[in-house]
């Protein structure tokens, strides 16, 4: 029998040619705002689906994940919870470019508790609430704009001594599910999330009461340097109208 020898180079060409594309997916490593948590599994899957490529999300709050990018954590994108933690990496040099909104978020009160939401103002100056749990101001968007609402409502002052602070949109949510605080705001994701939906009761905070939350993604510079193309691939996927109805079922507004 006549044999065909083959040369390495070649054979490795050939197997490579049948192989799928999956086999050699980049992963990339994302800082993700805790309130975007419960969304995430869907654009992770969707994106995975049209690409091949595995997304690793990291999971905090905004102020924290940036001090972290700025001490010089390998993430490549960040999905921030607001605008000024994105502006301010890329006013200091940490980002590729500017950031753009993906989506606004909106607040709202949530509660495990038979308490009376419809007369929200008046059941958590109430002597039957005596904790509710707010995210940490300094650090998670939401939980400042959550005090911005409490200050429209003049309530700042009469529930400051009932508020318990999580560091994160995520810690708060414990705080809340767990009933370790009788009530809560959070961001309408997670209420509407498969996780949690139909579980307690919610209600929306006015709008004039606060800022629906301006919330951003950029390439970060490591990113840019050592993953460039991909990085750059799931950034314009975010923005993309398969994303955007992920985000609308969550709650989000659209930019």
């Amino acid at each position: 029998m006549k044999r065909f020898p083959f040369r390495l180079p070649v054979l490795l060409a050939a197997l490579l040619s049948l192989a799928s594309p999956a086999a050699f997916a980049g992963t990339l490593t994302v800082a993700v705002a805790a309130n975007v948590q419960y969304a995430f599994d869907e654009l992770q899957a969707a994106f995975r689906k049209d690409t091949g490529h595995d997304v690793k999300p990291v999971f905090n709050s905004s102020g924290k994940l940036s001090a972290q990018i700025m001490s010089g954590a390998p993430f490549d994108v960040f999905l921030s919870a607001d605008m000024d933690y994105p502006e301010k990496l890329h006013k200091e040099g940490f980002a590729a470019a500017a950031p753009k909104v993906y989506a606004y978020g909106g607040l709202v009160l949530w509660t495990m508790k038979d308490l009376d939401l419809g007369k929200w103002q008046d059941t958590l100056s109430a002597p039957a609430v005596s904790r509710i749990a707010v995210a940490n101001p300094k650090t998670a968007p939401y939980g400042r704009e959550t005090m911005k609402a409490l200050a429209y409502f003049k309530l700042d002052g009469a529930l400051k001594d009932k508020l318990v602070f999580g560091e994160s949109i995520a810690q708060t949510n414990q705080y809340i599910h767990s009933r370790a605080a009788d009530a809560g705001f959070t961001a309408k994701s997670v209420v509407l999330s498969p996780e949690m939906q139909g579980q307690g009761k919610w209600i929306d905070v006015p709008k004039a009461a606060y800022q629906p939350i301006a919330q951003g993604i950029v390439v970060l510079k490591h990113g840019q340097q050592d993953n460039s193309k991909l990085a750059q691939q799931f950034h314009d996927f975010v923005l993309s109208a398969k994303a955007r109805a992920i985000f609308e079922r969550y709650g989000y507004l659209l930019p």
